[in-house]
Formats: structure tokens, sequence, C-alpha cells
């Protein structure tokens, strides 16, 4: 079954253009997300990866209706999205945020804040919350003698476990992680990822990860979108795409992820200058052109457009050299 099939969505900004723009009247588009496809079945992990300012994070913000999507179609379940009411969304599709205090409130122990969740969606009767608690903190490996302390008296890690306790709560069918392990150090984040794999896998949980680390990507993705200034540059499996990379920014980024073994050597693609500005991008032809080693005076001009590589509609490459 499907769980959520996004179709060209897009989320612009109106931003001023300079100093007078205020008097003047004068503006500009920033297109932080312009026009991407994905969707995610039942128990399917999928994973956006790319560089910080990509737009990974406004993409799965929008698909999710936590900001209005400038254009685009996105179905959950089969029904369009904003036919949702809010908590019947939050029901079904949870949050995890790379900021635990943007989850957990400062103020509740750690045990109030994942109660009042159940209550909030009658998740179970009342009398069976509080072992409804005890037994998500287990699972997520907190100890259900420590329910009444604070978040503050917890560390970064078991914060971001407790924020997973709280999003599993409402028994969702997908969870979307932004960034959930970025600022934890790598036992950590190894901990926190084999946990969540392990919880997506016991409730048949979709997935949508959200993260610049190809590591993370690989180890728990079943499939993985590439972006780069907004749009999905390319698209499929996980070991497609790792053994067979085809986009050249995609080929550029995992030549630069550290390989296990020391003794393979691995020929390093160096992309020259920064990330073009996402602002009026219909000015260009391919956004990737200015960076790309491949790049003829064609991609000046040529419209990027996403389509099956070699026939395989599994593994897609939005390029006009593949």
């Amino acid at each position: 079954m499907t769980l959520l099939d996004v179709t060209d969505l897009a989320k612009h900004f109106t931003v001023e253009d300079g100093m007078l723009s205020g008097l003047l009247g004068q503006t500009r588009t920033l297109k932080a997300v312009d026009g991407i496809d994905f969707s995610v079945d039942e128990g399917e992990a999928f994973t956006l990866v790319g560089e910080s300012g990509c737009g990974k994070s406004t993409a799965v913000l929008s698909a999710l209706a936590h900001q209005e999507p400038t254009a685009g179609k996105v179905r959950f379940k089969g029904r369009d999205i904003l036919t949702y009411d809010k908590r019947e969304l939050r029901g079904e599709a949870q949050l995890i945020y790379q900021d635990q205090q943007d989850t957990l409130n400062p103020k509740m122990s750690v045990g109030e804040a994942i109660a009042e969740a159940i209550r909030f969606h009658d998740v179970v009767p009342d009398g069976q919350v509080d072992d409804r608690v005890d037994e998500l903190l287990e699972r997520v490996g907190i100890s259900p003698a420590d329910k009444d302390q604070q978040p503050s008296a917890f560390s970064g890690g078991q914060k971001q476990r407790i924020a997973i306790a709280r999003a599993l709560a409402v028994e969702p069918s997908l969870l979307v992680a932004d960034e959930p392990v970025s600022g934890l150090d790598v036992s950590v984040q190894a901990q926190i990822l084999n946990r969540l794999m392990d919880l997506q896998e016991e409730f048949g949980l979709g997935l949508v990860y959200v993260t610049h680390n190809l590591g993370i990507a690989r180890k728990i993705s079943d499939t993985i979108g590439v972006m780069y200034l907004g749009r999905i540059v390319e698209y499929g499996d996980v070991d497609d795409i790792f053994e067979n990379p085809q986009h050249p920014y995609t080929q550029a980024l995992l030549s630069a992820n550290p390989v296990p073994d020391p003794n393979t050597d691995r020929d390093r693609i160096v992309l020259e200058g920064n990330m073009p500005d996402p602002i009026d991008t219909d000015e260009m032809g391919c956004p990737f052109a200015p960076r790309c080693p491949e790049a003829t005076a064609e991609c000046e001009t040529a419209e990027m457009g996403l389509a099956p590589f070699e026939g395989d509609e599994t593994h897609q490459v939005d390029c006009i050299h593949r």
C-alpha cells in the first residue's frame, strides 16, 4: 500500500529584492522546492539526501502540510492530504525534529509529554495510559523509572529516544525524521538509528528520513532521492544508486564518502564553486551545470527532465547526458 505519494511538489518563497524593495515593491522568487516526485509504501524507508540548503527539510514539511505548498499534489493513504484535519493527520504521520526542544516541553516530565499525546489521540483508555507510557519508554531504551524527570535531566541521545517514543505514542503509519541524529556523536547516532530501524520493522511503519550523511542514507534506506537546488536529480533503489550512480552530482557526493576498506582507492570528484542561488532559477538551464565536470554548452540552456535511465523505471536520473 502506498502511504505517501508526492507529485510535482513545489514550495516557493517571495523575497525582497535589495534595500529599496520595500519602497519600490520589487520582489523575487526563491524556489526552495521546485517540482519533485516521490512515494513511500507501507514499511518502506525513503531518504532525501543532499547538501545543506538544497530544500530537503522544506520538501518534507510541505509534503506533510506543515507548510502550505506552492504547487503540486500530495496524497496520503489515497486521499488528498489537504482534506485531513490537523489532528487526524498528526495521528497518522509524525515528524521527528533535529532539535529535541521542538518536541519536548521543558515544563513537563517526559512521562507527561508522552501521556499527553496518547490522550489527545485517544490511543488507549485512560486507565491504560501509564502502562502504555512505560512500554514505549522501554522500547526506545529509556527506563520507565525515569519518566517523572524533566527533559533537561537527559542527554541529547536520550532526548531523541524520548522524542521517538512520543512520536510512536499515537500509533502512526508514517514517521518523518528530519536530521534527528546530526548533533550527536557517532556511537549515539548508531544506537538511535538501529533502534529506529528495529521499531520501523516491528510496527511496519513507512519512514521518510532527511540527511546530508550518505553513510546514514545507505544504512537506513530502501530508496533514495538525491536533492540538488530544490530538485531530485536521482531517485531509485539504495543499492542501485550507491553501486551505479548516474548523475554527476550523485557521483561527486559518493566519491567523498569514506569507504570501510582502507586499501580501497576511490577517485575523488571535486566540485568547483558553491551551489547557485535558488532565486529565479528559471534564468539558467541545468542548475548543476556551473559545478558539473561533464557540463557542455547545451547544459547552460537545457531544462533538466527526470526520465528513466536505460528504461529502468526504478532508477531515474535528471540529466540530459544520461
